[in-house]
C-alpha cells in the first residue's frame, strides 16, 4: 500500500503527517490521544511496539511523547506524538490498552512526566536507593556525576490470612545470573502471589547512547542482553540505515539472517536442555549444552566471537561467509538435525519429564493478549507475532518458513515452542546458504549522513522476541535519542500471573521456561 493509501486507512485528514524512512509521525492535541491508539489498537488491531519520551527543551522548549504502532503488511510504523509544553503531565490510556502500562512508568521514572490516570504509576527499573527527583533521561542530567543515594522503601504486595507466608528468593541467587528479587505468598507450597523486583542491573544504557560515538553505539547495543548481541545491534543499526538512507547489499542481508539464526539455535539448544536439566532430567541437560557448544565454537570459527561480536556495523557486516565454510556448515547442519531428533525422541519418552513440563507455569490467554506477549511466551498461546514475518528484514522476504505455535500456555508449550523454532532456524539456515548471492559489497564505502530532526524504528525478531530501537536525531542529524525496548520489557510481568497456583519447588523450572534477561530489561 502507497503512503496515500495508509493514511487513508488509518490516519484522519485533519493531523499533518511526515514520512521518515520507515516511520509516519504526527502531531496529535494531548486530549486525543486516548482515542487515537484506542482507534489503532481496538479499531485497526495494530500493534503498540512502544512508548517512549524525548526531551527538546533545549530545542522547543517542549517534551515529546511518541507512540509507536506497527502496520505489519506495511512493514511501516505510526508514531502519533503529543507535545508537553510549560507542564510536565499527560494522559495515561493504561486503562484502556493496559500493556502501556510500563512504558509509561518508564517515562515517569526517567523523565519525571506524570502520566495522569494511570492505576498504579509506581517507579520502575530504578532502585528505591535512586533520588525521586533525579531523571536521568532529561538533557540536564550530568551522567557523569554521582547522584546522593536515597533511602526508599519497596513495599511488596501482601496477602493476608491464616498461614500465609512469604518467600524471599533474591536478588543475588546461588547460581551465577543476574540479581532480581522474587516474593513469594505461598499457603503451605501452594503459591498464592509471586511479585518479580527488578532493576538491580539498571546501568543507564540509553543515556550512554546519548554521548557516545557511533561506532560505540553498536558496541554498546550489543551488550544490552549478551546473549542477543548480534541481534540487537542489528535492531540498532537498521534504524541508523533507515535515518541514512543507506542500502546494503543482498548478500549482506543474508549473512545477517544466517548469524541471527546461528544466535538463534544457540540460545534455545541451551534452553530447551535446561528446562529438562531444572526438572533433573540431566540426560536432556547435557545434551541441549554440548548441541549449544557446536553452534558457538561455529561463532567463533566464523566471526572471532562466540556471541557474533562485533559483526554489524552501519551498512553492513564485517565478516564473510566463504564457500568452504557454507558448504561445511551445511553437513554440519544435517548431523544436527538427526541429532536434535534422537535428543527430542528420547525426551518425549520420558513420562516423569511429561508429567513437569504439563500444566506447571500456565499462561492464561487473555492476560498474554492484554500485556502484549510476544516471543516464545506469546507464540506458546497461539499469538503469531514475529517480526521477521511482520516486519521482513534482512533476507527474511525470501525466505520461507512458518511460525511456531502451541495453545496450552504452560511450560511444556513454551519447551515445544522452542523445539519447532530450532527446526525452523535449521531451514532458514539451510535456505539462506543455497540462496546467498555469490557477490556483493560487505559494507557501504560512506558514512552515514543522517536525518534532522528525524526519527527511525530498527525491528529484529530475536530469540526471546521482537527488540524495538527507536532512535531520534537532532537539528545537526546527531543522534539524540535512543530508546531500546528487550522482549523482557514486555514478558516480566507475566512470570508473576503464571506463578499463582503452582507450587515453590516449580518456580525456577517456570522461570527458565521464560528464561528473560535481567539486563536487557533494567538497561
Amino acid at each position: 500500500m502507497k503512503q496515500d493509501g495508509i493514511m487513508e486507512r488509518y490516519i484522519a485528514d485533519k493531523f499533518e503527517t511526515k514520512k521518515e524512512g520507515n516511520v509516519i509521525v504526527y502531531n496529535i492535541p494531548s486530549g486525543n490521544i486516548i482515542e487515537i491508539c484506542r482507534e489503532l489498537y481496538f479499531g485497526k488491531k495494530l500493534q503498540l511496539k512502544t512508548i517512549t519520551a524525548t526531551d527538546e527543551r533545549n530545542r522547543n522548549g517542549d517534551f515529546k511523547i511518541y507512540y509507536v504502532f506497527g502496520v505489519p503488511e506495511e512493514n511501516i510504523f505510526l508514531a502519533p506524538y503529543i507535545t508537553l509544553k510549560n507542564h510536565d503531565e499527560f494522559p495515561s490510556i493504561t486503562k484502556d490498552i493496559h500493556e502501556a502500562s510500563g512504558y509509561e512508568r518508564k517515562i515517569k521514572s526517567f523523565f519525571g512526566l506524570n502520566p495522569v490516570g494511570h492505576p498504579h504509576p509506581r517507579q520502575i527499573l530504578l532502585h528505591e536507593n535512586w533520588p525521586d527527583k533525579i531523571l536521568p533521561l532529561r538533557k540536564d542530567f550530568s551522567w557523569q556525576e554521582r547522584p546522593m543515594e536515597a533511602r526508599g522503601e519497596y513495599k511488596f504486595q501482601q496477602v493476608e490470612g491464616e498461614g500465609i507466608y512469604e518467600i524471599p528468593v533474591g536478588p543475588v541467587h546461588a547460581g551465577i545470573i543476574e540479581p532480581g528479587h522474587f516474593r513469594f505468598s505461598v499457603a503451605g507450597e501452594e503459591i498464592m502471589l509471586l511479585e518479580p523486583k527488578l532493576g538491580y542491573t539498571h546501568k543507564g544504557i540509553e543515556k550512554l547512547f546519548e554521548v557516545l560515538p557511533i561506532e560505540s553505539k553498536i558496541k554498546l547495543s550489543e551488550r544490552i542482553s549478551g546473549d542477543t548481541s548480534f541481534t540487537h545491534s542489528l535492531a540498532f543499526c537498521q534504524a541508523i540505515e533507515n535515518l541514512s538512507d543507506i542500502s546494503i547489499s543482498e548478500r549482506v542481508k543474508y549473512i545477517r539472517a544466517i548469524f541471527s539464526e546461528l544466535e538463534r539455535l544457540a540460545n534455545h539448544f541451551n534452553d530447551i536442555g535446561f528446562i529438562m536439566l531444572d526438572t533433573g532430567y540431566n540426560f536432556g541437560g547435557a545434551s541441549g549444552t554440548r548441541l549449544r557448544e557446536i553452534i558457538m565454537q561455529w561463532n567463533e570459527r566464523l566471526t572471532g566471537s562466540r556471541f557474533l561480536r562485533g559483526v554489524n556495523t552501519i551498512g553492513g557486516v564485517t565478516r564473510n561467509i566463504t564457500n568452504e565454510a557454507k558448504t561445511e556448515l551445511l553437513k554440519v547442519l544435517k548431523k544436527l538435525r538427526q541429532d536434535f531428533n534422537e535428543v527430542i525422541e528420547i525426551a518425549e519418552s520420558s513420562s516423569s519429564l511429561h508429567n513437569r513440563l504439563a500444566g506447571t507455569g500456565k499462561l492464561d490467554r487473555q492476560i498474554a493478549v492484554d500485556h502484549g506477549a510476544i516471543g516464545v511466551a506469546g507464540r506458546a498461546v497461539g499469538i503469531a507475532h514475529d517480526a521477521r514475518v511482520e516486519y521482513p528484514y534482512a533476507a527474511y522476504d525470501k525466505i520461507k518458513f512458518d511460525i511456531a505455535l502451541e495453545n496450552e500456555g504452560d511450560v511444556q508449550a513454551r519447551w515445544s515452542v522452542r523445539i519447532k523454532e530450532v527446526y525452523s532456524s535449521m531451514a532458514i539456515l539451510e535456505q539462506a546458504f543455497l540462496n546467498i548471492p555469490a557477490d556483493g559489497k560487505l559494507k557501504s564505502d560512506k558514512m552515514p549522513n543522517l536525518r534532522n530532526d528525524s526519527c527511525a524504528i530498527g525491528i529484529t525478531e530475536g530469540w526471546r522476541g521482537d527488540i524495538v530501537y527507536f532512535v531520534a536525531t537532532d537539528s545537526e542529524g546527531c543522534v539524540n535519542r535512543v530508546d531500546v525496548r528487550d522482549p523482557s520489557f514486555i514478558n516480566w510481568p507475566l512470570v508473576g500471573h503464571v506463578g499463582k497456583g503452582n507450587v515453590v519447588p516449580d518456580f525456577p523450572l517456570i522461570n527458565k521456561s521464560f528464561n528473560l534477561s535481567y539486563s536487557g530489561n533494567d538497561l
